[in-house]
């Protein structure tokens, strides 16, 4: 099968590696899928869903880049093709059923097809992350990792109360940062390590946050709050200014960005 060229990773601001304190990461950003893959036998419309991609963290992570004059690594294709933000040995690294819906071109993937998209699609996204942090500390900066998601308002037909949830393992430098930041909102509800959780060994943030001593944290917004361009600012804001704040006040102290000598 001849195969078109496919992207699997895209930076922007690349010339500002370096040059921020933090690098952001998107590790669903898109629900494209190669040519060869067709739809993996779903119609469009599942495209559209959470279970494809992660909807508004694109935008909010390309907002918060300009805001923050800081570099982003974003994924170029859908997690029904192969998740990112799972280790290369996770059970659910390619899904065969997904929120109810069953991926044809998925059910019967061998581990040679797995091998081959994570020579295709995994591999180039980390070893994008894992350049630019190298990069950054070779110029004497330690990036804090700021990883952008989205979640779905329901879930299993139950309604979430989170407007945003702050995931975290370890290392919690950055959480505490925005737990009580965010919370000074009366009107928000912040999940601390919900709606999900962030000590999921060898994904995205375990991999080059905390194996290497990097201050990180892991976003996640309701998709329904970042669905229009307002709604996009308006957690750009929230994020950005959290961020600035947190350098302002105590980022040598906290290790954001803090210049090796």
């Amino acid at each position: 099968m001849q195969r078109e060229h496919f992207e699997a990773v895209r930076i922007i601001g690349e010339d500002r590696i370096g040059q921020s304190p933090f690098l952001l990461l998107c590790d669903h950003a898109s629900n494209a899928l190669p040519p060869e893959f067709g739809t993996l036998g779903l119609p469009a419309t599942e495209f559209e869903r959470h279970i494809a991609w992660d909807p508004g963290a694109a935008p909010l992570v390309e907002a918060l880049a300009n805001r923050l004059k800081s570099a982003a690594i974003l994924s170029c294709f859908s997690r029904l093709l192969i998740d990112p933000n799972r280790g290369t040995d996770d059970p659910t690294l390619v899904m065969r059923l997904s929120d109810g819906t069953i991926i044809p071109g998925n059910r019967s993937v061998t581990q040679a097809d797995i091998a081959e998209r994570i020579a295709r699609f995994h591999d180039p996204y980390h070893r994008a992350i894992d350049q630019a942090i190298e990069a950054a500390l070779a110029g004497g900066i330690a990036p804090a990792l700021i990883s952008i998601h989205t979640f779905t308002p329901i879930w299993r037909g139950e309604p979430r109360p989170w407007h945003a949830g702050i995931l975290w393992d370890r290392d919690d430098r950055l959480a505490r940062i925005f737990l009580q930041g965010l919370r000074e909102d009366p009107d928000l509800v912040v999940g601390d390590n919900e709606p999900y959780h962030g000590w999921l060994e060898n994904d995205c943030m375990h991999r080059h946050g905390t194996a290497r001593g990097l201050a990180h944290v892991l976003i996640e917004v309701r998709n329904d709050l970042v669905a229009t361009p307002d709604g996009v600012q308006a957690w750009c804001d929230r994020i950005g200014g959290v961020l600035e704040e947190a350098v302002a006040d105590s980022g040598v102290r906290l290790g954001l960005g803090v210049v090796r000598t």
